[in-house]
């Protein structure tokens, strides 16, 4: 991944959802990230609606391979920019609708339960977008990565009026008491490539594999092989730039990374005022096939 030469004028905002990591305390039937946050409002929608008022052109949803089909049905291919959305309706132009796409990519096999922290997700997601967007073309490469975590509850329209910050060559953290994701909270924030490849060598460094040395040495037990998979994200976005960053604050937040959290969210005032965005929005929707009638359909 390289550092791409960023246009104000046309900048390209990728949003990044990391879902597959290791299991937190639920023990449900179903995945972590499809915890109720309201009525029928599910976590990892919350965290593409962060990623679509956020500005972002792109949504990319890290996710293994079985939880694919079932949260794809919750969210579809692609969800309406708010913005360009209101715009269409006031001049009766639906060409000025935006869609924002969303992609779901499998973590490599050779990752998965060796590394496939949530943090991992995110540099993976991110790895995708860009070498995915190089195969088409130079011109559609993100300049920087906007990461929106399920698992942390606050109000996603704070970052509407920020979008030209965020949509910017200097870094963007959310903050809550003085606390971002670097100090393993679960609160959105900006990276670029340079980022990026401070926080994967971090991984590759310092995180154990099968042997105590590459090809030689001897076998380490089994709980102490794969140590990356239980890297925290503080440990992970620890050299991450926050350098001149635009820093929003949160007025309020919740982290429902665990079983304690999510009852302490559920109880509280904000979690009554809580309510799913508009369906114009977020609901399923699909690309129609190529070269298919809707009409025959």
């Amino acid at each position: 991944m390289e550092q791409t030469a960023q246009n104000v004028f046309n900048f390209h905002l990728a949003g990044i959802i990391p879902v597959a990591g290791q299991k937190l305390d639920f023990n449900f039937p179903w995945h972590d990230c499809l915890q109720p946050i309201a009525q029928d409002y599910l976590a990892v929608e919350r965290a593409v609606w962060e990623c679509v008022i956020a500005g972002c052109e792109t949504v990319w949803i890290v996710c293994h391979d079985d939880m694919q089909p079932l949260i794809r049905y919750r969210l579809g291919d692609y969800a309406y920019d708010p913005v360009n959305y209101g715009r269409a309706k006031r001049s009766r132009d639906s060409n000025m609708l935006k869609e924002i796409p969303i992609y779901y990519v499998p973590i490599h096999p050779k990752d998965q339960d060796k590394r496939d922290c949530l943090g991992w997700s995110a540099l993976y997601g991110a790895h995708c977008a860009y070498w995915l967007s190089m195969t088409i073309s130079k011109w559609i490469v993100p300049d920087r990565y906007y990461v929106a975590f399920p698992y942390g509850v606050y109000d996603p329209q704070i970052l509407r009026a920020e979008r030209r910050s965020i949509s910017s060559k200097k870094p963007f953290f959310v903050s809550h008491e003085g606390k971002t994701v670097k100090d393993n909270e679960y609160l959105g924030f900006t990276f670029d490539a340079e980022d990026f490849k401070k926080a994967r060598r971090i991984i590759r460094r310092e995180s154990t594999g099968e042997w105590t040395e590459y090809q030689s040495g001897e076998r380490l037990p089994i709980e102490e092989r794969w140590s990356g998979r239980f890297f925290t994200l503080d440990k992970i976005f620890k050299p991450v730039n926050m350098e001149g960053a635009n820093v929003l604050e949160t007025t309020w937040y919740y982290n429902i990374g665990c079983w304690n959290g999510l009852r302490a969210y559920l109880a509280s005032t904000e979690c009554e005022n809580n309510s799913k965005p508009a369906e114009t929005y977020l609901k399923y929707h699909e690309w129609n096939p190529i070269g298919v009638d809707i009409e025959e359909e």
